[in-house]
């Protein structure tokens, strides 16, 4: 049944890691490496069971493929998980031992932050492999991609409220923000700095105590914030936030947050294009973070970073020309463009005379 999965995902590589002593149970998935070694972050999270831990580390490493590609970095894409509770099982024998498993891979994964994981569980890992970013500037990394991210989103949301409104004025926007973990956060001091009307929600009471205290938000119950008549939902939480049910309840004409996986189904980007609902493709909008930790591969300079970050706001463009062009949601254009630069990629480096592999094998048809 794996490798049946492996064969329609289109994945190169599948390394099921254990370490009894350290109490390391971990997945890395390698998507495809045309573009380069497959750069991702490590996600902590007590899954329920492994079956459920593979699935999410099979879609999260196909996905930054595309947002890789999008963003125009010379990686590929994957991803890891470690089956843990990041509350209570973190430890610096269990990011060792994961890191030994990286270093092992020798080059093919490069690892870095993601949900559940911080800047000093990098360095934990660091100390058995120099596969892994996102670690502290002494040691020549960037440190936490938070702010990095939410920049980007930034970039985004000014893209794409002046293709649906006419500007780029984010403090002339109401927002409703889905999420305040560490980069909807960030998000949301952003947007406060340039003037925004918040609506903001999180399972957590005291981060929105926070928001509301420090940022003067508008605290929101978590189910009622598909019903805030704002301009925009910004959905920062985990993946999986729209659905139809959601979608026939949000009264937002831009859909733009740093959430991965936002929508349900591609039918669900196909019922908002067709409602006039502006989505910003998540993979686009949240690119932020793993541009700024690609460029610590050859050695990072954050001037160069942010440059790279605002790129976001011409990629949105890029995306919602094809979208208009071709007559497709954002997320399939959005897809075509990112299979069209792997493609393209992949001939320039084959030898003469072979056939480039088909992209259905990325889409997983």
């Amino acid at each position: 049944m794996l490798f049946e999965t492996l064969a329609t995902s289109g994945h190169e590589q599948v390394v099921f890691c254990h370490n009894r002593d350290a109490g390391l149970k971990a997945i890395i998935a390698i998507h495809n490496t045309t573009l380069g070694p497959a750069l991702g972050g490590v996600r902590m999270r007590p899954y329920a069971n492994s079956d459920d831990a593979l699935r999410d580390v099979l879609r999260l490493s196909r996905t930054m493929t595309y947002k890789n590609a999008l963003a125009g970095l010379n990686v590929g894409g994957g991803k890891a998980v470690i089956i843990g509770d990041p509350r209570t099982d973190k430890s610096e024998v269990l990011f060792r031992a994961f890191g030994r498993q990286v270093e092992a891979l020798g080059g093919r994964y490069i690892t870095a932050e993601d949900v559940g994981s911080d800047v000093n569980d990098m360095e934990q890992i660091y100390l058995e492999t120099g596969y892994v970013t996102g670690v502290h500037q002494v040691h020549g990394g960037s440190g936490d991609p938070a702010p990095f991210t939410a920049y980007g989103a930034l970039q985004a949301l000014m893209a794409s409220i002046n293709r649906k409104f006419g500007h780029e004025e984010v403090g002339k926007v109401s927002i409703a923000v889905q999420g305040l973990g560490h980069i909807g956060m960030e998000l949301v001091k952003l947007l406060r700095e340039r003037g925004a009307k918040l609506y903001v929600t999180d399972l957590d009471p005291v981060l929105v105590q926070r928001a509301v205290t420090e940022y003067g938000c508008e605290a929101i119950k978590p189910d009622a914030i598909y019903d805030v008549a704002a301009d925009v939902f910004a959905p920062c939480a985990m993946e999986g936030a729209i659905g139809m049910e959601e979608l026939d309840r949000l009264k937002a004409k831009v859909i733009c947050g740093t959430a991965n996986n936002q929508l349900a189904s591609h039918a669900v980007g196909d019922e908002l294009h067709r409602r006039g609902v502006l989505w910003a493709p998540d993979y686009a909008v949240n690119a932020g973070g793993v541009m700024n930790v690609s460029l610590e591969i050859d050695g990072y300079n954050r001037e160069r970073a942010m440059r790279l970050i605002r790129s976001i706001y011409h990629n949105l463009g890029r995306i919602f020309d094809q979208s208009e062009r071709d007559g497709v949601s954002p997320q399939r254009a959005a897809d075509r463009i990112a299979e069209t630069r792997i493609e393209a990629i992949g001939k320039l480096k084959m030898p003469l005379g072979r056939a480039a592999p088909r992209m259905s094998r990325l889409r997983g048809e």
